[in-house]
């Protein structure tokens, strides 16, 4: 876990650099060199250039002034200590403030938006500096200035403690919490203005935009706004409620989602893909579809804990299964387990949706190379795991009350199938 993710985001610059998006011929290379011969020849300088690093640098600094000056709070979950803490929320208002300083720079050519893919190697290895030195400050912090001493969790060791993280909230003072604000601004943020540095890239390359990435850049545009639309939702979900901040939380949102997450307008900057009018609708299509289902699915939890149970699901008052959980403090709460609805079919019906929109955006780069593929072969590792992670924590939480719940609603992801 320390070594294989950030090589894969090497590989991936080194598939589209010098193999043309051929993992195939980049992993024949690499047999045939060596594997250090091969790094040695073909793998990014270690030394970005220090206008690179600056550049990012600025970047990280004007995002966290966002995060500490514009408005908007909210209260996340219940923590194991029984903590309920605040988070500044105010990520929509970050992402527009972003967009339109971003797109008047360029517009008045004070800063070309190009630049972005043009550094794409220096800005590779400044993401995973930054990651791994983020992951040592944490786990350092987390032993010697915690802060919520009572939510650190200790696994006896210390490699799966780096990776895992010990800290649930490492903040700076009692608001800035650093999990909410590395998962979502420097990255996703950062997420749109690398989609769009590429879409200048491809034009530039070939004389036209293809409506390949403009699917794409619409079905993660989406996915994006999304996220900041209901970043206050977003407090409550396992990343933030329940994963501590280590390499898998500080490496991941730092350098695995910028470098592997944009592949797909990575891979169609370099290659013109125009996709047949009718597939494209379909690819689309499809794409929002899943978007509609991942919406549907949250809002209907939402709505639900929301009124308590008070409230109509697809035109009839739901079916819920009431459970109660005790936290670290000895104190009893009440949580109410959907039984209708999408919740009714499928344990993680949002996963689903979420699936949905992954796959569509792979489909807009064809099939002529694997490499825009791996996102959805990610994204389906990442959300089947966390199925398991999620209900493992769900039966520490609720005891047999989870089996009985699970023995109502027997599926996880697709009825009948899994």
């Amino acid at each position: 876990m320390f070594t294989v993710p950030p090589f894969a985001t090497v590989a991936c610059w080194i598939t589209l650099e010098h193999f043309d998006g051929s993992f195939l011929n980049m992993a024949r290379a690499m047999y045939e060199m060596g594997f250090l011969q091969f790094l040695a020849q073909f793998g990014p300088s270690p030394s970005p250039p220090l206008q690179v690093v600056g550049g990012y640098a600025v970047w990280v600094l004007f995002q966290a002034a966002l995060y500490t000056i514009l408005p908007g709070k909210s209260k996340g979950q219940l923590t194991p200590a029984g903590n309920l803490l605040e988070y500044w929320t105010n990520g929509l208002l970050a992402l527009v403030c972003t967009i339109i300083l971003a797109s008047g720079l360029h517009f008045y050519k004070v800063v070309d938006l190009g630049l972005v893919a043009e550094n794409w190697e220096g800005l590779l290895v400044t993401f995973n500096m930054y990651g791994l030195a983020l992951t040592v400050v944490a786990f350092l912090k987390a032993h010697y200035a915690p802060s919520h001493s009572a939510d650190r969790k200790f696994s006896g060791s210390m490699m799966y403690d780096i990776l895992m993280g010990i800290e649930l909230n490492p903040r700076f003072s009692t608001n800035w919490d650093w999990k909410l604000f590395h998962n979502g601004r420097p990255g996703i943020i950062g997420w749109v203005l690398i989609n769009a540095s590429f879409t200048i890239a491809q034009y530039r390359r070939f004389g036209h935009v293809t409506n390949s990435i403009i699917i794409v850049d619409i079905l993660q545009a989406l996915y994006i706004v999304d996220f900041f639309v209901n970043e206050s939702w977003y407090t409550r979900t396992i990343d933030i409620a329940l994963d501590h901040f280590g390499f898998y939380l500080a490496w991941g949102s730092g350098a695995f989602l910028p470098t592997m997450y944009t592949l797909q307008a990575q891979y169609l900057s370099r290659h013109d893909v125009q996709l047949p009018s009718a597939v494209a609708a379909l690819v689309l299509a499809v794409g929002l579809g899943g978007y509609a289902l991942f919406r549907s699915v949250n809002e209907q939890k939402d709505l639900a804990r929301r009124t308590k149970g008070d409230c109509k699901i697809w035109g009839k008052k739901p079916n819920f299964k009431r459970c109660t959980f005790t936290t670290t403090d000895g104190q009893k709460h009440e949580s109410l387990l959907l039984l209708s609805g999408w919740w009714g079919l499928a344990r993680h019906a949002n996963y689903t949706g979420d699936l949905l929109i992954s796959y569509a955006m792979c489909a807009a780069c064809g099939m002529g190379n694997f490499l825009p593929w791996t996102y959805a072969v990610i994204m389906t590792s990442v959300l089947v795991h966390r199925c398991y992670r999620d209900e493992q924590s769900c039966r520490a939480k609720y005891g047999t009350q989870w089996d009985e719940y699970c023995a109502q609603v027997p599926w996880r992801l697709v009825p009948g199938v899994w």
